[in-house]
């Protein structure tokens, strides 16, 4: 079992002096990237650096918030800012498989000669905005997600590719349940982080008046390219973590399970996250710490990703929630134990 990282090949070793050279060159990429969406997105920065974390680590986020909180635009603007080619699905009960992944077409040439053809769908992008994902069928999600753990797709028998990097950042309605198919456990594993998007503060708020209801906008311009994207990816996975890093890792996943001797966890979770967890926070970790200008993670690192890589992948028992216990309580828990 692993997480996969889009486009990121096997790299030979590299000096420490060199290690350090592309560290500084990276950071210097990263704060460039984070002030060109600082000029469009407004106050959530916790929610772009979560999600900027989860794209730097290679991997998938599930953005979850009500209307109107400027997740479309975010997604739109990462992928201007990163230089990649975007798109986006809305998605709906009707929709099919081959409305995102392409379908083969019959086409005949002038001698009458008849020959199909592979039409691609949305799919094939490197920044992958999947609308309101809980709208699409089951079997139109299983369809997405599969793409997103193998990075390729089959139609009619034949293999295709997707763009290298390629990420999907899907959005969830919390309030509005009428037409949607939940996500299962097992789906929303392939998802690297479950970043929760709340209301701006008051004067992120003011601002978002002032500058977004006049004639003109600030538009997002593209800072970086995904040959680079994909070099400071391969980079986060050469940046070393402490032994005390692995361990609290390990900590607190393991503790996160029932039957693991830890009597609260015992009593309110029904089951916990798997070891794609402790992957995942430790890739999140490395990207985390190169965001904030580190060379290397910290404890306090795995604590504040705690709730967003660990929330989507546990389930409290019907004691805990009828006593309104939640999984944010939970993981808060825990993460104050490590």
């Amino acid at each position: 079992m692993s997480v996969p990282m889009s486009g990121v090949a096997a790299q030979s070793p590299v000096s420490e002096k060199d290690m350090i050279g592309q560290a500084e060159q990276a950071l210097t990429d990263i704060l460039h990237i984070r002030e060109g969406i600082g000029k469009v997105i407004f106050g959530q920065e916790s929610v772009v650096e979560r999600t900027l974390v989860a794209i730097l680590a290679g991997g998938h986020a599930l953005l979850v918030g009500v209307p109107g909180l400027a997740k479309t635009r975010l997604v739109e603007t990462l992928g201007t800012v990163l230089g990649l080619d975007a798109s986006r699905i809305q998605f709906t009960p009707d929709l099919m498989p081959s409305d995102i992944l392409g379908s083969e077409v019959m086409e005949q040439d002038d001698t009458g000669r008849r020959s199909f053809r592979f039409i691609p769908g949305p799919i094939f992008a490197q920044l992958l905005m999947a609308d309101e994902i809980n709208r699409a069928s089951p079997r139109t999600q299983s369809a997405l997600l599969q793409a997103m753990q193998e990075y390729h797709i089959t139609v009619a028998g034949q293999r295709h590719d997707l763009p290298t990097p390629f990420h999907v950042l899907a959005t969830q309605n919390p309030l509005e349940q009428e037409g949607t198919y939940p996500l299962p456990e097992a789906q929303l594993d392939r998802f690297l982080m479950q970043i929760d998007i709340l209301y701006p503060d008051l004067e992120a708020e003011r601002r978002i008046l002032l500058e977004t209801t006049g004639t003109s906008q600030t538009h997002a311009t593209s800072l970086i390219g995904p040959e680079r994207l994909k070099e400071i990816q391969t980079l986060i996975r050469r940046i070393p973590v402490p032994e005390s890093v692995v361990e609290a890792i390990l900590k607190l996943v393991r503790s996160a399970r029932p039957g693991q001797d830890v009597a609260e966890t015992d009593r309110d979770v029904a089951w916990g996250p798997g070891p794609r967890a402790s992957q995942a926070l430790m890739l999140c970790a490395r990207a985390r710490a190169l965001y904030d200008g580190r060379l290397a993670p910290s404890i306090d690192d795995v604590k504040a990703l705690a709730e967003p890589v660990l929330q989507h992948r546990m389930a409290l028992t019907f004691a805990a929630r009828a006593e309104g216990v939640s999984v944010r309580d939970v993981v808060a828990r825990l993460a104050k134990a490590v």
